[in-house]
């Protein structure tokens, strides 16, 4: 199992991908790689252009995390700010960082033109304006960055919605969308092409690092060997304390729903609220597009109001677009917020042929491919203009004002084992009412009980088994949240998503 067995379902996921199904004995490969998503397929796709044999796990379906859950936006535009990353990191760091975002977007270009005609690569404009008065200084000040830089961005008269005038924009050219499932699907067809191996329904369970190689342990017990091994679970699985401490998880939502052909303009739209509104359109056929919103994020495991962030969502378009009658899609996702601004794409620290790539924020797709294009290059001991600035074991930064949040949220995860000694949310199992679930006490410990549809109650242990923080009930998804570092548990305790590899405990154990 993994993420695509949450409840809810993007419009990305009726394509599947082909694969050389579970792994059924021991292995080996040049690379291992964990996880199948943008980041994993994107490097196996680069390695086996450098004639590496890869070999390639998931826990469950072949690009069934979240990038299946992604909208897709190409941007080199930073969410985060170009002001505020070069405040932290300096302009020339900040300049290298925009040229790597460049270099994802051509790369995903070129591989559409190459091995995926069927992934609707387009390049669009993007759009960033100001969804309040008071946010029009921060965009003025990421404009006169971006002329600082060298960034191609330059102010249009409103951003392009239709009948609603959003005041002056800052526009970025040359940037796209694609297809993400499709672009998946087209990449492990290369890899396999290349003589690589995909395997699905094979859990990551340990590694070994040796001066030989690395020996990857699965869930059934088969090894796989191999000289390097790349973690591209979106949260690292083979770390439990260095990369975690240096992001937080945050649960994001998206909508979709046909409007139209040709009745939105085809473009990215961004606005400048914290947790900001983002949309783009998906070409269905000559009669309609799928106009696809997101935004509404959170602290993962802290919010329990799902449908109402949805609905919000819901109002906030219909009231910008009027084509838009109602979403026939809704799901929600997980991104990983690094403290400072950019992903961890390199060596794990501590080894010398295992990496990692992760720390995407909002910027999935092109981090993801730009993470690729660090860490094949330095598995083939080539040079990469990008392993410093994105080295997984880079100090942290603390001591500017715009941390603060990220300061809280580690504040928060400590604060979370105060749950041990608080009550439950349910006084006895005989409340749950059938697909729900909730946290009870009994005893010393906690339990996380869900009532199944045909009455049945599950009960595990509420303890997070990555580093013992106490999980929240989703009702959205349908599974369990932990707060702390973002992984997450299916309804009766089995891992969906990293960085636990473990399922919750049994009650009676």
């Amino acid at each position: 199992m993994n993420a695509r067995d949450e409840r809810s379902r993007s419009c990305w996921m009726d394509v599947t991908i082909d694969d050389d199904g579970p792994l059924t004995g021991d292995a080996t490969a040049d690379v291992v790689i964990v996880g199948t998503g943008i980041a994993g397929l994107s490097t196996a796709y680069e390695l086996a252009g450098l004639g590496q044999q890869v070999l390639l796990i998931d826990r469950g379906a072949i690009g069934g995390g979240m990038t299946a859950r992604t909208t897709a936006h190409l941007a080199s535009a930073l969410d985060d700010y170009y002001s505020e990353l070069a405040a932290i990191h300096g302009e020339d760091a900040a300049r290298r960082y925009y040229e790597s975002q460049v270099g994802a977007i051509d790369r995903i270009e070129a591989i559409c033109q190459a091995d995926v005609a069927d992934a609707d690569f387009a390049r669009v404009d993007g759009y960033l304006f100001a969804a309040r008065p008071e946010d029009v200084a921060d965009i003025e000040a990421e404009h006169d960055m971006c002329c600082t830089l060298g960034i191609a961005a330059e102010w249009a008269d409103r951003a392009p919605i239709t009948g609603r005038d959003t005041g002056r924009a800052l526009r970025f050219a040359g940037q796209g969308r694609v297809h993400p499932m499709r672009y998946l699907a087209g990449l492990a067809r290369a890899v396999r092409r290349a003589g690589g191996r995909i395997h699905r329904d094979t859990a990551y369970v340990a590694d070994r690092e040796n001066v030989e190689g690395v020996e990857i342990e699965t869930g059934t017990g088969h090894v796989i060997r191999a000289k390097a091994a790349v973690f591209a679970t979106n949260s690292p699985v083979n770390d439990r304390i260095a990369i975690h401490t240096k992001q937080l998880p945050m649960r994001t939502y998206a909508i979709a729903g046909p409007v139209p052909a040709r009745s939105v303009p085809d473009a990215l739209l961004w606005d400048s609220l914290e947790a900001y509104h983002y949309v783009r359109l998906q070409p269905l056929d000559e009669e309609a597009d799928l106009l696809i919103v997101g935004g509404e994020d959170h602290r993962s495991g802290t919010a329990k109001n799902m449908e109402a962030r949805i609905a919000a969502l819901v109002d906030w378009t219909c009231e910008r677009f009027p084509a838009f009658a109602k979403p026939t899609y809704r799901w929600s996702g997980q991104v990983l917020e690094p403290m400072d601004f950019m992903p961890f794409s390199g060596r794990n620290p501590g080894n010398r042929r295992i990496f990692i790539h992760s720390g995407d924020s909002g910027q999935g797709i092109t981090n993801g491919v730009a993470g690729a294009l660090t860490i094949a290059p330095l598995i083939a001991d080539m040079p990469t203009r990008y392993a410093e600035l994105f080295d997984p074991g880079r100090k942290p930064f603390t001591a500017r004002p715009s941390l603060a949040n990220f300061i809280e949220g580690q504040v928060g995860a400590v604060k979370n084992f105060a749950e041990y000694a608080t009550p439950g949310e349910i006084a006895s199992e005989e409340e749950l009412e059938p697909g729900c679930g909730a946290i009870l006490r009994d005893g010393a410990r906690k339990l996380a009980v869900y009532r199944r549809a045909d009455g049945a109650v599950s009960r595990r242990s509420a303890v997070c088994t990555h580093a013992g923080c106490i999980v929240h009930w989703n009702p959205l998804e349908l599974c369990w949240d932990c707060p702390c570092h973002g992984s997450q548990f299916g309804a009766e305790g089995e891992v969906l998503n990293g960085p636990a590899v473990c399922p919750l405990a049994a009650a009676d154990q």
